[in-house]
């Protein structure tokens, strides 16, 4: 919507210089009443004054990736997220139930659990399970590289999702919300924290073959300052020119582009100056400084041939273990949040022929799992990182059909694991029933396992608030409890 104000032309000023042109509701605002409907504006986008009304000029109130302290002295300076989407089955990875092959084929006993999703009969496992580490923990044959590392491992056999449906879940564990537009973990963290580089992006994405589920809402910054959204990278490309758009300029000197990037900027500036407070403009001119200065430092941190023959092998020649190896080299690059992916769609969503797809699956990871673990300890990140592999849900002890080769969604109980910065290793947090179905013992809400991340990152998650709307929000909404078990 725009208004025409008319206004007398004052001396000196150019009857057709544009100062006649449609008035934005922002312009209208900042016209009148003194500029007090802009004050008010201000704060509903989520800011609590505008730039100039604290004496700042419109690039010094910005710098939204510059390193920030913590609320408190952390455990964890850097997160890699391993999202399993579609749904890993608990009771053939990390969670063990023997009683699935006493019962195989029966129905589930009546009386004892909800069974709105229960539509088959009990299936046992088709993997063998065994004992790891001093501590003991059950693993699963898929993941067995995995889980050589066991005692690093803080193992959450409790977790609990709010419906058995793939979006919501999506939005829920990564945005701490199953409905509305929030912004994502990886977002939050880097709005509390920032970055240690500021020639990469502070939060990285990568997915093989293209968008997941819900695309980029799983990693958006909604009402957050742009700078904050997640990078996304699709990793099925290995030439850094197609793994990352317009890396390279092959017109234009770096000189160059610099000068061609100083006007733009300074005509950005200019209208920025008039318009006042405009976060989608604010983020613009950030993306274009950031991709400048990305031309050379990302480059070289994806290309991952100038590793080691013995490291490149550690992790593999897969599409995952190229993925592992270059999280862990923007890592040591000073990239705060990297979210790694199965790959497009819901690979794990496995409603029949379970077996071979999670076995292909798992053989895929294991081994790039194991190799990021190892490379992290031996280089002494280990302890300084916090590693979360999970998915959304988990999926059902029965078999969604009669022929028994197959799996419903789960969100009444599931497992992800945690390793690294501030962890205690070798632990299994809560459990399921029996049958693998229903968290009984310490459920485990995502809001929990949200404060618990940014608790070993040094954040208050009651305190990591933006004003938005008359509101103030948080990752964890108005609930979420830190499980102080799992921390070391």
């Amino acid at each position: 919507m725009t208004f025409h104000v008319a206004r007398s032309v004052s001396e000196g000023e150019s009857a057709n210089d544009g100062s006649h042109q449609p008035l934005s509701r922002r312009a209208l605002l900042r016209r009148c009443g003194m500029g007090l409907g802009m004050v008010g504006l201000a704060g509903i986008l989520g800011r609590d004054e505008l730039p100039a009304a604290r004496g700042e000029t419109v690039s010094a109130a910005r710098g939204a990736l510059a390193p920030k302290a913590p609320h408190f002295a952390p455990r964890a300076q850097r997160v890699v997220h391993l999202f399993m989407n579609g749904g890993p089955s608990q009771v053939d990875t990390f969670d063990y139930k023997p009683l699935l092959e006493k019962y195989h084929g029966q129905p589930m006993p009546a009386g004892n659990l909800r069974t709105e999703r229960l539509t088959g009969g009990l299936m046992q496992s088709p993997f063998k399970f065994r004992q790891y580490g001093e501590s003991g923990l059950w693993a699963s044959e898929l993941f067995e590289k995995t889980a050589a590392h066991i005692d690093h491992l803080a193992v959450i056999r409790s977790m609990q999702a709010e419906v058995p449906n793939h979006e919501p879940s999506l939005m829920l564990m990564n945005c701490g919300h199953g409905r509305l537009p929030r912004p994502s973990c990886g977002a939050w963290i880097t709005y509390g924290l920032g970055s240690e580089n500021q020639n990469l992006p502070g939060f990285v994405v990568m997915c093989p073959g293209g968008y997941p589920i819900v695309a980029t809402r799983n990693w958006r910054s909604a009402f957050l300052p742009g700078a904050y959204q997640g990078t996304y990278v699709d990793t099925k490309h290995t030439q850094i020119d197609q793994l990352i758009a317009n890396i390279r300029n092959q017109r234009l000197s770096a000189a160059e582009q610099r000068r061609q990037l100083d006007l733009v900027r300074a005509l950005n500036e200019r209208h920025l100056q008039q318009r006042g407070l405009d976060a989608a403009l604010e983020s613009r001119i950030e993306s274009f400084e950031l991709a400048y200065r990305m031309q050379g430092e990302a480059a070289e941190a994806f290309e991952i041939q100038h590793e080691p023959a013995a490291i490149q092998q550690l992790y593999g020649s897969g599409t995952h273990g190229r993925q592992l190896l270059i999280t862990r080299r923007l890592l040591e690059r000073g990239v705060r949040f990297v979210q790694v992916w199965s790959g497009a769609g819901q690979p794990w969503d496995n409603h029949d022929n379970l077996e071979k797809n999670h076995r292909q699956l798992a053989q895929e990871w294991d081994q790039p799992i194991a190799a990021l673990l190892t490379d992290l300890k031996q280089r002494g990140m280990l302890e300084s990182t916090l590693v979360l592999w999970g998915g959304e849900f988990g999926r059902t002890p029965v078999a969604e059909r009669p022929a028994l080769n197959g799996r419903d969604h789960n969100h009444y109980g599931f497992t992800c694991w945690l390793a690294g910065g501030g962890v205690r290793g070798g632990y299994a947090h809560g459990a399921t029933d029996e049958f693998g179905f229903r968290a009984v013992e310490q459920p485990t809400p995502v809001h929990d396992l949200h404060a618990t991340l940014l608790h070993l990152l040094g954040l208050d998650h009651e305190r990591l608030t933006y004003r938005y709307a008359g509101r103030d929000f948080r990752l964890t909404d108005v609930a979420g409890n830190v499980i102080r078990e799992v921390l070391a």
